[in-house]
């Protein structure tokens, strides 16, 4: 249960796509773990691992970074999934049947297929609880991959997960070695940026379909 002493916090680090002398920093993926601490038992990256579980506001911190439009309508997919009180409880459900999964596999199986979450925001998710196992699924990185964009059509789980995983490895692959694979998807990110920006200030920003991420 939380009390006035947890809080939660969210850990920064600045990173630079760079080409030709020019670079972009990221700001808008920042993000790279999720830290549910308490004063009194002075826990922080390892509370997941050790309870299990994060509380409301905590998963809310993911849902709203990534994508802060859906968060009244996930609060309502969590509530709708059972006899819940609170969201604390729904979340406390979700966040333990993750934690039980066996495999990467599983783990996204309960958010997709338990909890009726779509593939961005489910990969969103796992990439702040397991970050070495899951990347962000983003329109931008697999734009720039140019390939991928299909994974999030798969309505049999097994194809959505082959090609996720694929999906994994080529991220893994197509940005500098160095890096973590979480800090390979910003520098993707980054690219994207990047050159989308080179393109609309080479044509005068024409009008175009937003490239928001949709899928929640």
């Amino acid at each position: 249960m939380e009390t006035a002493a947890s809080r939660s916090a969210i850990t920064m680090k600045n990173l630079s796509y760079c080409h030709n002398g020019q670079s972009v920093r990221i700001v808008s993926r920042q993000v790279i773990s999720l830290q549910v601490t308490d004063d009194t038992s002075g826990a922080s990256a390892g509370r997941f691992a050790e309870k299990r579980t994060l509380s409301a506001f905590d998963f809310f911190c993911i849902v709203i970074w990534k994508a802060n439009r859906a968060k009244s309508r996930i609060a309502r997919r969590l509530l709708a999934k059972g006899p819940y009180s609170d969201l604390d409880s729904a979340v406390h459900a979700l966040v333990s049947a993750i934690a039980a999964a066996q495999s990467p596999k599983d783990r996204l199986r309960v958010l997709i297929q338990g909890w009726s979450f779509l593939q961005p925001m489910a990969s969103a998710i796992l990439t702040v609880l397991y970050p070495d196992d899951f990347t962000i699924y983003d329109i931008r990185v697999y734009g720039v991959l140019g390939d991928f964009d299909w994974v999030q059509n798969k309505t049999r789980y097994d194809e959505l997960w082959d090609g996720y995983s694929k999906y994994i490895t080529v991220v893994g692959q197509a940005a500098p070695a160095e890096l973590s694979l979480r800090d390979k998807d910003r520098w993707l990110w980054g690219r994207s940026f990047y050159e989308q920006l080179q393109r609309e200030t080479k044509h005068k920003f024409p009008s175009r379909r937003s490239e928001d991420e949709t899928g929640t």
